[in-house]
C-alpha cells in the first residue's frame, strides 16, 4: 500500500492502539460495535473504522461512566454504528413492518398499546436499532406470532445445523439469538450469547416450558421476584408462564444453551 498504510489491524494492534485489551474488544464486536472481517483462518481483521468506533466507547466509558448497552444505543441514534447483522436485523425489520401493514395500523396506533414510543418503533421498522427479548415478545404477542417467526426459517427440518448457518437474531444490545435448530419440531432450541450487564429488559411470560444450561459465564434471572444466580455447569428448569426477566451480572460473555417447549417463544 503507497505511504506503509494497512487496509486492515489484528486484534493486538487494534489493543494497543485503543487502550482495551483483547478480551474486551471481543466484548464491543458481541455487541455490534465493530465488524471485523474473517480470513480463511477465522482471525479478525478490523478496519480504521472499527478502531474510530472503538476509541469513541473507550471515552463514554471512562469518562461519561455509561455502561456497554447505554454506549451502544447512544452510537447508534448518533449513527456512529450500523445495526448489528444486517441481514436479520433488516428481516426483523420489514417483517414488523409488513405486520402492521397487514392491519393496516399506524405506528402510533401499536405504540400507544404497546407503550413504546413511535420513533423507536420506527427505527425498528427501519432497521436503524434493535429490541429487548421483552420487547420483542410484546410484539410478538400484539401481532400474534412468535419471535420464531421473525428469523423467517422457512427451510425445513435438518438434522445437522452448522455455525455458520444458524439463524441469528440480534434481542437488543448485548443479546445475541442463535437459533439452533427448526421447522417442524417440539422444542426450539438457542444458543444466547449474552454481554456483561446485557439481558432481556422488561419481564415477559408466555405459554410452555424451559430449560437452561449455562456454558460459559453467569446468568442472573428473576422469576415472579425470585432471584436465581446461575454459573458455568448450572442447570434450570422453570414455566414460561411465570414472568421473568434476566441479565448477565458478570463481566465476560455468557453463552446459555436455551430450549423452550413447545417453540412458542
Amino acid at each position: 500500500m503507497a505511504g506503509g498504510a494497512k487496509p486492515y489491524l489484528k486484534i493486538g494492534d487494534v489493543a494497543r492502539l485503543v487502550g482495551i485489551s483483547p478480551s474486551a474488544i471481543r466484548v464491543w464486536e458481541n455487541l455490534g460495535l465493530t465488524h471485523p472481517q474473517r480470513t480463511q483462518s477465522r482471525y479478525r481483521l478490523y478496519s480504521n473504522e472499527d478502531v474510530r468506533v472503538l476509541k469513541k466507547a473507550r471515552y463514554l466509558r471512562k469518562v461519561r461512566g455509561l455502561n456497554a448497552p447505554a454506549i451502544v444505543e447512544m452510537l447508534k441514534r448518533d449513527g456512529v454504528i450500523r445495526p448489528p447483522d444486517g441481514r436479520i436485523a433488516g428481516t426483523v425489520g420489514a417483517r414488523l413492518r409488513q405486520l402492521r401493514a397487514k392491519r393496516a395500523l399506524g405506528l402510533a396506533d401499536v405504540a400507544h398499546t404497546l407503550g413504546i414510543s413511535v420513533g423507536f418503533l420506527s427505527a425498528l421498522e427501519r432497521s436503524q436499532m434493535s429490541a429487548s427479548v421483552g420487547t420483542l415478545r410484546k410484539l410478538a404477542r400484539f401481532y400474534r406470532t412468535n419471535i420464531l417467526d421473525f428469523f423467517e426459517p422457512s427451510e425445513s427440518n435438518t438434522p445437522l445445523v452448522r455455525p455458520k448457518n444458524r439463524k441469528v437474531l440480534e434481542a437488543g444490545p448485548g443479546v445475541r439469538m442463535e437459533l439452533l435448530a427448526w421447522g417442524n419440531t417440539v422444542m426450539e432450541p438457542h444458543l444466547f450469547r449474552v454481554a456483561p450487564q446485557a439481558g432481556s429488559g422488561e419481564s415477559y411470560a408466555h405459554e410452555g416450558e424451559e430449560f437452561l444450561f449455562v456454558l460459559q459465564g453467569e446468568l442472573q434471572i428473576d422469576l415472579a421476584g425470585r432471584e436465581y444466580h446461575l454459573k458455568r455447569g448450572d442447570s434450570f428448569y422453570f414455566e414460561s408462564a411465570t414472568p421473568h426477566h434476566w441479565k448477565n451480572p458478570g463481566r465476560g460473555e455468557s453463552w446459555v444453551l436455551w430450549i423452550n417447549a413447545p417453540p412458542t417463544f
